[in-house]
């Protein structure tokens, strides 16, 4: 039903896409000197222009329940096919509801982490750090809610080249399998980006999850 490998295919596309912009624009910041919250714009176009339907910041099912809409953690992205609205159970039911909104758990959730070898301050001393911890807490966030089915985990590795992010990237699977993580093998697409902060490469790994407690079994 979902193919990561679409989903990885249209990241590659929108991120070029940009990053080649901003080259012809001769910006003096590239792709990897814009914080994660504002690459999130350029990731929900990426994929609608792919012809996903994009919801950001969804609440995740297990906090539907909660009253408020200001209450409960939320998930970065939340993926229909073909454009199509996604079902909040939340909501009171009216004549005016789409009659193809898409149940949360057919929807594809989709978390991410952006991390960087090099920033505008030099090398990042913080670049273990937040390739793992954060990295980790929502492999487990999107593998505990038992009202999700199709999930994954997105990595946006900024570093200065393909060895390096290779490297890191498998040192950070060998931890997470070793930590009984329920995650699998990435789909990987590489980017090279001009070389503005000691990062050259932009390598996307897509990381698919199932549930927690299936992978404990």
């Amino acid at each position: 039903m979902w193919s990561i490998a679409d989903i990885a295919d249209a990241l590659e596309i929108g991120l070029t896409h940009k990053a080649e912009q901003l080259d012809k624009e001769h910006a003096v910041g590239g792709l990897d000197s814009l914080e994660e919250l504002d690459l999130h714009p350029i990731i929900a176009t990426a994929l609608d222009e792919a012809g996903f339907g994009v919801h950001r910041e969804q609440r995740y099912p297990a906090d539907q329940i909660k009253r408020k809409r200001s209450e409960g953690e939320r998930c970065d992205f939340v993926l229909t096919h073909d454009k199509l609205p996604l079902a909040i159970p939340s909501d009171v039911p009216t004549l005016f509801d789409p009659p193809n909104a898409i149940p949360l758990d057919e929807a594809y959730w989709l978390e991410v982490k952006v991390v960087y070898q090099y920033t505008e301050d030099g090398p990042n001393h913080n670049y273990t750090s937040s390739l793992l911890t954060p990295s980790r807490r929502d492999v487990l966030k999107l593998s505990k809610d038992t009202g999700i089915n199709h999930r994954g985990l997105l990595i946006l590795l900024f570093s200065q080249d393909e060895r390096v992010a290779e490297h890191d990237l498998a040192q950070w699977l060998h931890g997470a399998l070793n930590h009984n993580l329920p995650i699998s093998s990435p789909s990987l697409r590489d980017i090279a980006i001009t070389d503005r902060l000691g990062n050259a490469l932009c390598k996307i790994a897509l990381y698919p999850l199932h549930s927690y407690e299936k992978s404990m079994l």
